[in-house]
């Protein structure tokens, strides 16, 4: 049952990472998709797809994941959470944040399935990423200080700027970034570089600031409590891939991504999408280890602190 909460969990935080990312690239290359014969547009229009499929992904993940949330919380078999809905959703903090989380997910999918580019189109695509942030952050420990506390908006942040940073490497490594490898589409992959690096870096440096103080806050200020207990060893399993994360990261800003706008070779676009691919596979491991991470007792818990 643990496996299959984790794994849900994992795929939730994959999905909606996916859909950010997906969203900021199709954004950044709007402008220069608007002919049908535009060297943008194949990786436009691959980025709208992404935006779509990753939201259908989020809302069936969703779905799944209650149901083994409300199987573990009744102690029933899977089959037989379906009866235990009703009162998992109306009577626990659980339910409440999962309703947040899927309406917002909803109306991500809708949006996303819509045409145009409007301003209200995207302003309510990112209402829509801010409600499932602060849904999805009141399904952890957060929630336990309250629904209004400094906790629950720390990983409110902690979740949208790791939206945005690992959504980005996502996106660019898995799906859209490919689809710009003609060399008549080298400017525009010059351009989206440097948007998802300078972007990329200010989310990371974000992440980094809340990761901290939910690890701070996790493991009650002791060192010896992350040492000892089954949550800090996931925890530092989580940092050492974050760690890997950035260091292919930082390759790609401090030399791939030079080298291209030096040369704009087909060599150098391509080191540059290989190392974002390889860091988008370090953050599939990054999310599973999250996952286990909201799904396991806190150190301060375990040790009493």
């Amino acid at each position: 049952m643990w496996i299959g909460q984790v794994a849900m969990a994992a795929l939730m935080d994959v999905a909606f990472a996916f859909a950010v990312g997906s969203a900021l690239l199709g954004a950044w290359l709007a402008r220069d998709a608007q002919v049908a014969v535009a060297p943008a547009r194949p990786a436009w229009l691959r980025a709208q797809r992404s935006t779509s499929i990753a939201a259908l992904v989020l809302v069936l993940t969703d779905l799944a994941w209650l149901l083994y949330e409300t199987a573990s919380m009744a102690g029933v078999p899977l089959s037989g959470a379906f009866a235990e809905l009703p009162t998992v959703l109306t009577q626990t903090h659980i339910g409440f944040g999962w309703c947040v989380a899927f309406g917002g997910a909803l109306v991500l999918l809708l949006v996303s399935l819509s045409h145009g580019a409007s301003a209200l189109r995207h302003g309510v695509l990112w209402l829509a990423v801010l409600v499932i942030a602060a849904g999805k952050a009141s399904l952890g420990h957060a929630a336990d200080a309250g629904f209004v506390s400094p906790a629950l908006g720390m990983q409110t942040l902690h979740i949208l700027t790791t939206a945005v940073w690992a959504g980005l490497v996502l996106a660019s490594g898995l799906s859209v970034l490919s689809a710009l490898g003609a060399s008549v589409a080298r400017g525009v992959l010059i351009r989206v570089a440097g948007q998802i690096s300078s972007t990329s870096l200010v989310a990371f440096l974000l992440v980094i600031a809340t990761g901290v103080f939910n690890a701070w806050r996790g493991s009650g200020g002791s060192l010896d409590a992350i040492a000892v207990s089954n949550w800090g060893h996931v925890l530092m399993l989580k940092a050492t891939l974050v760690a890997l994360a950035v260091v292919l990261g930082g390759m790609n800003r401090l030399s791939a991504l030079p080298r291209l706008r030096r040369t704009a070779s087909t060599v150098d676009a391509h080191t540059f999408t290989n190392l974002l691919y390889l860091e988008a596979l370090v953050m599939i491991g990054v999310f599973v280890a999250a996952a286990a991470l909201s799904h396991s007792v806190p150190a301060s818990a375990a040790i009493g602190a």
